[in-house]
């Protein structure tokens, strides 16, 4: 585990300068690379999807949702996802995503993001996804497994 993990729980913290937004208690960091850059010197707009998506799969690995193998077993797809860009991120600036679920449905769960300069704790973007429960080998829909609900629910004290 990394120190920004589920291990060390921010207790209390509003992610960014939005007050309304509800507590993350995952962050992963980002290093942003040369290559994420886009003509104009910032980053790319689809890296901020590629930093959310890096940061879901770290925060199902750190609560034991998923093993680290074949990602065929993580038993999740996406089905939308959308980003609000609020300040440019730059080459080498010290970024984090906070992740966290805010609801479960019967076969889908939002997850949502705060992209950060890790030091200032200021919001860049923010953004949500909706992922469904699925079976690779079926190719179908699932309900979402009793053990992503119990975990998801007590980790991000879900009613």
């Amino acid at each position: 585990m990394n120190h920004l993990t589920a291990s060390t729980w921010l207790s209390g913290f509003c992610c960014g300068y939005n007050s309304s937004m509800s507590e993350f208690r995952f962050y992963h960091p980002i290093e942003v690379r040369y290559g994420d850059l886009d003509p104009q010197g910032h980053l790319n707009n689809a890296k901020y999807f590629t930093y959310t998506e890096q940061a879901r799969i770290a925060y199902v690995k750190e609560l034991g949702l998923w093993d680290g193998g074949s990602f065929l077993k993580i038993g999740m797809i996406l089905a939308e996802a959308r980003m609000t860009f609020k300040a440019p991120i730059l080459w080498g600036q010290p970024i984090r995503v906070g992740v966290c679920v805010d609801r479960l449905g019967n076969k889908s769960f939002d997850v949502r993001y705060s992209i950060q300069d890790s030091h200032t704790k200021l919001e860049h973007a923010s953004g949500s996804t909706v992922q469904v429960a699925y079976d690779y080998q079926s190719a179908q829909t699932i309900p979402i497994p009793d053990e992503w609900r119990q975990i998801l629910t007590r980790f991000e004290n879900l009613k």
